[in-house]
This record gives structure tokens, sequence and C-alpha cells, in this order.
């Protein structure tokens, strides 16, 4: 008997995907046919997605939110599109695109028509991808020609660190009590003798 199945996607661990599961839930869609990822679109080798096209089998039904749930990347979309449809023979329904559903469109007009939304979506799925990363790189390079440092907040050499510094040399003090004195961590405390050690040449 064919079954529906739902597949759902947030693009990073820290997002929630307990709003996709309730509206895939309210379908009718057993939890247990609600396949999931935290992953970014662009990889195509996630998890819950290639368990999900595993299970399909003729005449099921592949319900996702929107064609970017798939992927971002336009040819990959195309290429998932035409294994479930024509090689594996389920279907799938777009909720956010009621015309990319193929239990709607099985004559030779509905599917050109399906397709053609489909391309037009999933370019644009991806050209909206290249523009974050695009926007990401600009604003990174602005910052850095600002003099702004990314990332964590740089730590300072503290003002006991040269006299820290000699008595490790000296072998007076071990490594672990300079780093336990100026409340450091073994990478910090490596990266500043290196930072202060090319200031005294």
């Amino acid at each position: 008997m064919p079954k529906t199945v739902a597949y759902i996607r947030v693009s990073s661990k820290e997002q929630n995907l307990a709003r996709q599961i309730d509206e895939m839930k309210k379908l009718g869609i057993e939890e247990k046919y609600i396949y999931e990822d935290k992953a970014s679109g662009k990889d195509m080798d996630r998890i819950g997605y290639q368990y999900m096209k595993k299970s399909l089998e003729k005449d099921d039904l592949l319900i996702v939110k929107a064609i970017d749930r798939i992927g971002r990347n336009s040819k990959e979309i195309m290429k998932e599109w035409q294994e479930i449809t024509h090689e594996l023979g389920a279907d799938i329904k777009v909720i956010d695109m009621p015309l990319l559903d193929t239990t709607q469109h099985k004559d030779l007009l509905g599917t050109f028509v399906s397709d053609i939304v489909l391309q037009i979506l999933a370019f644009v799925s991806e050209n909206e991808r290249q523009n974050i990363l695009k926007r990401q790189a600009e604003g990174i390079a602005a910052a850095k020609a600002r003099g702004k440092h990314l990332g964590r907040p740089r730590k300072e050499i503290p003002n006991e660190f040269p006299i820290l510094y000699k008595q490790w040399k000296n072998g007076e003090l071990m490594a672990v009590e300079c780093m336990k004195i100026m409340n450091m961590g073994k990478g910090t405390f490596y990266r500043k003798v290196k930072e202060y050690e090319s200031n005294l040449k």
C-alpha cells in the first residue's frame, strides 16, 4: 500500500524543527514517516534525506514544505526530482508551490508546466544562496578593511607575562603554572609565547 512521507530540514543544529514537524503531522503524516535533517542544503549526502529516498517505493508520496528543503543547487534539485518521480515512480508535493504536485498534473501539459516551475524555483533557490554567500564575503572584507577583528575578542598579553615567561624559560615555573596564574588555556598561552618571542626579534 502506498505511503505518504515527509522530509523536513533546517540549515543548522541551532535551529528548531518543531514547527515543520507539527505542520506535517496536521497533514496526517505519521511521525515515523517524517524524515529530518539539520544540515545545509548544499550537501545532498544528508543522512535523513538519504534514508527517506531509500524508503520510497512506487506510488508513494513525498511532501516537502518548499523546494529548497530538498537542496540549494538547481542541478541537484532537478536530478533528485527526476530520480524520485521517474526512476522510483513516487510523487512529490511541494506545500508552498501547489503547481509542484505530481499527483495533480499527470497529463503532458501539467508535467510541462511543473517542469518549468521547478526549474525556475530551483534557480531562484540557488541564486538566493549565492547572494547570501556574496553578502557574507563582502561583510567580512568590509570589516577587515576597517580593522575589525572577526570571531572571539583577542586576549591581550598580560602585564605580568614577560616576568612569567622568563621564569618559565629558566625552568623556575612550569607552563601549566603560568597558564593558571594568567587564567589562560594551553592554546592561548603558546600563541602568546609566539607573539611575545616575535616581538623580541
